[in-house]
């Protein structure tokens, strides 16, 4: 029996292959639906995307042999030593992905949080619940002028969010009710014209977007480690081209060569950054001495990545966790302890892992970003890169699993009694088709 932390994409991957070879599997979910990042952390716009991995997961975690336990967190409802230690487990297998944000660099700013300063998957959990009905967590106020330090794709969808939101707030202050959808497909410009505005009638000032290094250094579309000379010279206009047409179709600004090196204070309250200017030498940027600038904004969203949440009983270097064997994502200090997934490269975004082609950073990225001829259409492409990697480590972790001794029969059901008991605390009933639809608000998207 093998126990995995976490139900989305890479452990629900992992659950499915090892089920198919007749090895029982218990699922531990931290949330009441099983969905991570494409629920949580993929802006509610990405529609088909959503539902399409979402039938993907229940798939998997429908199968026989594949055990579901919801709203229980490893490290705070059974302790990691626990679960290896006492439980019985032949191995456990963390997939429950990268939610830590990474810290803004910036001495003692954490303070400000809820106050001036906000992170990105909070914010991008927000923004995905706060229409629902039963919405019961942290409510966040979008605020014209805002400040996104980033650079990659998250800060991209983050940056989206403010423009919608605060178009939609000063149209309905015209009268006006548009749809998010609607803005997000056709655009600011568009939207507002069909209803003989321009951008500038509004008065607003639009987010800025602050990154440290050029606008060709975006990570926008990701350059082959062969890349000779000219093809990465082509990549840097690629990325140019991305950008710009995000920031016409969504009204936003970018501010490049800016890293953030100090926080501006009233009272209790950050209301803005300072900025030190960098100069591009090969990949790294410079700071240029005695190059600041102050920029005040009434809010600072923070999307500069995601790591792993710490875990008591783990090792970590630095921000991450500490591995014995990168093959099969074997964890320090464990036999039989195992990574999949986010929770090893510490990549928080869905869209992080894709094919290293020209076709798809201009096709799968534009499309991503919603700036595609298409729109969206075809974007469910981005996650076969992080699927197929999934699953050729699920691969690896189930030939090994298959060389170690079966579990006997006393302790296969001592274990499954656990689970059965765990799973009634939590009042699942053993039916995941059941608890789905019981847990499911029906305006939940």
């Amino acid at each position: 029996m093998v126990g995995i932390v976490g139900g989305a994409t890479a452990g629900a991957e992992a659950a499915g292959l090892l089920a198919e070879r007749g090895v029982v599997v218990v699922v531990f979910e931290q949330n009441p639906r099983p969905y991570g990042k494409i629920e949580d952390g993929l802006p509610r716009w990405h529609v088909k995307l959503r539902r399409k991995e979402y039938e993907t997961i229940n798939e998997r975690l429908k199968r026989p042999g594949v055990f579901f336990i919801p709203c229980t967190k490893i490290g705070r409802d059974i302790g990691l030593r626990e679960l290896v230690d006492d439980w019985g487990f032949s191995a456990i297998v963390l997939a429950h992905g990268a939610w830590r944000d990474r810290p803004l660099p910036i001495d003692g700013v954490d303070r400000y949080i809820g106050r001036g300063l906000l992170y990105q998957n909070a914010f991008i959990h927000w923004f995905n619940h706060f229409a629902e009905r039963d919405y019961n967590g942290p409510s966040y106020e979008v605020a014209d002028g805002s400040i996104v330090v980033g650079g990659g794709l998250a800060s991209l969808d983050v940056v989206k969010v403010l423009q919608i939101e605060t178009v939609r707030r000063a149209l309905a202050q015209r009268g006006i009710v548009e749809d998010m959808l609607r803005l997000e497909h056709a655009g600011i410009p568009e939207v507002l014209g069909a209803h003989g505005w321009r951008w500038e009638d509004l008065g607003l000032r639009g987010a800025t977007l602050f990154y440290r290094r050029r606008i060709e250094d975006m990570p926008l579309a990701e350059v082959p480690d062969d890349a000779d000379a000219a093809r990465r010279a082509k990549f840097a206009a690629i990325r140019r081209r991305i950008l710009e047409k995000a920031m016409q179709k969504y009204a936003f600004h970018v501010q490049p060569l800016h890293a953030p090196v100090g926080a501006l204070i009233e009272g209790d309250r950050l209301v803005g950054l300072r900025f030190q200017r960098t100069r591009a030498e090969g990949a790294a940027a410079v700071p240029i001495a005695g190059a600041f600038e102050d920029i005040a904004a009434p809010l600072v969203i923070s999307s500069i990545g995601s790591v792993p949440e710490p875990m008591a009983g783990v090792e970590q270097d630095g921000l991450l966790y500490r591995y014995v064997d990168a093959d099969l994502g074997r964890l320090a200090g464990y036999e039989t302890v195992f990574s999949t997934g986010n929770v090893v490269t510490g990549k928080g975004n869905i869209a992080t892992s894709r094919r290293h082609s020209v076709h798809v950073s201009t096709q799968m990225i534009e499309r991503f970003l919603g700036i595609g001829s298409h729109g969206h259409s075809g974007e469910e492409s981005l996650l076969e890169p992080a699927v197929t990697a999934a699953h050729d480590h699920a691969v690896r972790f189930a030939d090994w699993v298959e060389t170690q001794p079966r579990l006997d029969s006393v302790r296969v059901e001592t274990l499954l009694r656990r689970v059965r008991a765990r799973q009634a605390a939590v009042g699942y009933s053993g039916s995941y088709t059941q608890w789905l639809a019981r847990v499911t608000p029906p305006d939940l998207g």
